[in-house]
């Protein structure tokens, strides 16, 4: 019953439960005819969509764009494909198993998805002495401080209104799947300024989806010395953004760190401490 719930579960939260099809706004064209055409139908409130490749959400290889239109259309709680949760719930399930300590954490939650699927994997095995945190500025993504972070010069995400979803939406996405309770806490606020206060505190599984080089050192530099023993790591944006790769590279150089680097699927990597 319990892995049939968790199946379940994650059927919603990508919303592959029923047949359906996605579509996101079309990039304004170059100059031109195409765009003239564009900027009369967007002035008369119409906005031309595409449909998106099923073969793109099942690998969880869409990304919210600017604009609320894609937040209109989409359903998901989840970017994640069937691969990411599949692992996030191995290495959740391994650390229950094994008897590592530790809570479990995502920094940057999207609409919550991840978060929601660990509580319910706590949940479907009765566990109740740990909780999961979502730590999230709900407000979107900073914009690039490139003297502190070479790597993010250029960033266009705090452009991308699509990832900025309020923590209000967050706890009721927990709530309607009946798993809001006192094993979820949120952190809501910059990473700079709310992961130093969570230094110390022992995790069994750190997920970090923060896109930039400065979101994903912030957190391996506050988080991962105090992931316990047998605990995992994984880093959902390592394949899709090179800035955030780099600093999980010069993150294991300058604390030499040897544990082998598993690849989840085009994007997520993750490895288990020693």
């Amino acid at each position: 019953m319990a892995d049939s719930y968790l199946d379940l579960m994650k059927k919603c939260l990508t919303d592959s439960l029923y047949e359906r099809k996605y579509y996101l706004p079309v990039p304004r064209p170059r100059p031109g005819l195409r765009r003239a055409v564009f900027d009369r139908l967007v002035a008369r409130g119409i906005i031309p969509m595409r449909a998106l490749d099923s073969s793109i959400r099942e690998e969880g290889g869409d990304r919210p764009p600017s604009g609320t239109a894609w937040l209109e259309t989409k359903v998901a709680d989840t970017l994640l494909g069937p691969r990411r949760l599949d692992n996030l719930q191995y290495c959740v399930e391994q650390v229950l198993q094994s008897g590592v300590p530790g809570d479990l954490i995502e920094t940057g939650v999207w609409r919550g998805g991840a978060c929601i699927f660990m509580r319910a994997i706590l949940e479907a095995r009765g566990v109740r002495d740990r909780k999961v945190w979502a730590a999230d500025s709900f407000e979107g993504l900073p914009v690039a401080d490139p003297k502190r972070y070479p790597s993010d010069k250029g960033s266009p995400f705090h452009e991308q209104r699509g990832f900025a979803v309020s923590l209000e939406e967050v706890r009721h996405n927990f709530e309607k799947y009946g798993l809001l309770d006192d094993q979820v806490e949120f952190v809501k606020g910059w990473f700079c300024d709310t992961l130093p206060k969570l230094a110390g505190h022992p995790w069994g599984v750190i997920r970090l989806d923060g896109d930039m080089y400065q979101s994903t050192f912030e957190a391996l530099v506050n988080l991962y010395p105090t992931l316990s023993p047998g605990g995992f790591i994984i880093i959902d944006d390592f394949g899709a953004v090179s800035a955030c790769r780099q600093a999980v590279m010069d993150f294991r150089q300058t604390n030499g760190i040897k544990e082998e680097m598993r690849v989840i699927d085009w994007s997520g990597v993750y490895w288990q401490r020693g």
